[in-house]
């Protein structure tokens, strides 16, 4: 199977919604080190602490899945999901970066740091894959006690579930045995 990982300019949405597993519960975010730590893994140098990074950093996770979420069921964005992200992005933004050989890069603003500096990445990373025509692939899965995003890879872009073998077999099997019961 190819891989589910994102292409770069979407990595940083894929690592951070999938800082929480949904079945378990166990979220890396707020694990020892908490936020500082995935932030300082990712680039941030200041990283900031406490509460209000873990808030909104746990807040652009689940807006970003539900926008995952949307890709997979291919529907629109639920109008909470994109004035949330609005709302976040808007407090993150970007400068066009102009390059010697002129070339350019959408960066964050001078100034910000902490969960802003990360929003602002990933508002970057966004944008390119929305040019290059990748956004709508990274999905989420759609298994209810799931919902890990992976980068769809498949050649129609249908795929709806992080694997064949764990989600979908399961969501066959509930379906195969719903419909034995209904007969019976």
């Amino acid at each position: 199977m190819a891989s589910r990982t994102a292409p770069e300019s979407l990595r940083w949405v894929q690592d951070l919604v999938n800082t929480l597993d949904i079945e378990t519960g166990a979220d890396a975010l707020s694990a020892d080190g908490g936020p500082g730590a995935f932030l300082r893994a990712h680039g941030v140098a200041e990283p900031g602490a406490g509460e209000r990074e873990l808030a909104a950093l746990q807040e652009l996770r689940e807006a970003l899945r539900e926008v995952c979420l949307a890709h997979t069921a291919g529907t629109g964005v639920p109008e909470r999901t994109a004035r949330t992200l609005e709302r976040l992005f808007a407090a993150a933004p970007l400068v066009l970066a102009l390059a010697p050989d002129g070339g350019t890069a959408l960066r964050p603003a001078p100034g910000l740091g902490g969960a802003a500096q990360f929003t602002a990445r990933i508002a970057a990373g966004i944008a390119t894959a929305v040019a290059d025509g990748t956004w709508t692939r990274l999905k989420a899965c759609e298994a209810h006690d799931c919902r890990w995003v992976f980068y769809d890879r498949s050649p129609a872009g249908r795929s709806r579930w992080c694997t064949m073998a764990v989600c979908g077999s399961r969501a066959k099997m509930r379906t195969y045995r719903a419909r034995r019961a209904e007969s019976e």
